[in-house]
């Protein structure tokens, strides 16, 4: 791989950054990597390894994951294994970055579930053109399924957060750091903000509001591009952080 990799065309007709998770225990190629991806137009969010990516995925969510398979302590397998039983990220892209490039070793990759691999040496073009496609591909997946894998992430995030308030019977009183941007909203975005962090579906927000289904998901599109978010997990969380709904 190039030191220096040529910047390649930012991908058209993104509205926002795709966001990319590099666990590689190498900092030179992890580095690498990570400039060719950003050159690219891609958000990237590096791990030296596999369980500082597990602690990542609690306060970011990725939309695609590449990780290397021989690393000390949980190697790639390992990490793809753990990956997959927690809920949200079961059917999230997962690209591996080896240097075990044999028939046996791709072999063993697929059957743990990886989505691609590519063995090292590798092109930098190759490597965007399958992280392009894998998120196109996840895009274009069932809507049902995806807001389901959402919903299941919301609700772990709120057990989360009611069992650290649990477990303190006095929690000093906080206040809410002011959003990094200003924020305002409709009072029909406010009910669906709260709906969604309830973890409901957008039919059963609109059975709810009297609305349709249509409009729901207008107002949670105008959430995410008020917040700067791209998932419901994410704006639940933002909301919370920053003191827009009450827990």
């Amino acid at each position: 791989m190039p030191s220096t990799p040529p910047r390649p065309t930012e991908p058209s007709g993104a509205t926002a950054p795709a966001r990319v998770m590099l666990v590689d225990d190498e900092p030179g190629l992890r580095d690498a990597v990570q400039a060719y991806l950003e050159d690219s137009g891609f958000e990237v969010i590096p791990a030296a390894h596999p369980q500082q990516a597990l602690q990542l995925l609690s306060t970011t969510q990725p939309q695609l994951i590449i990780s290397d398979i021989m690393m000390p302590g949980i190697d790639g397998y390992q990490f793809l294994a753990q990956l997959r039983q927690l809920e949200p990220y079961s059917h999230l892209p997962v690209v591996f970055l080896t240097a075990k490039g044999m028939t046996a070793d791709r072999i063993q990759g697929y059957r743990a579930g990886v989505d691609a691999y590519l063995p090292k040496p590798f092109d930098p073009e190759e490597l965007v053109a399958i992280v392009s496609n894998l998120l196109e591909r996840s895009r274009s997946a069932n809507p049902s399924e995806i807001v389901a894998r959402e919903l299941a992430s919301i609700r772990a995030l709120l057990s989360e957060r009611a069992s650290v308030l649990d477990s303190s019977p006095h929690p000093p009183a906080s206040t809410p750091l002011p959003p990094p941007i200003k924020v305002e909203f409709t009072p029909r975005e406010q009910q669906v903000l709260e709906k969604v962090a309830e973890g409901l579906m957008n039919k059963e927000i609109a059975k709810q509001l009297q609305t349709s289904v249509r409009n729901v998901e207008k107002y949670v599109t105008r959430l995410l591009n008020k917040t700067g978010t791209s998932s419901r997990t994410e704006l639940v969380r933002y909301a919370l952080t920053y003191g827009l709904i009450s827990f």
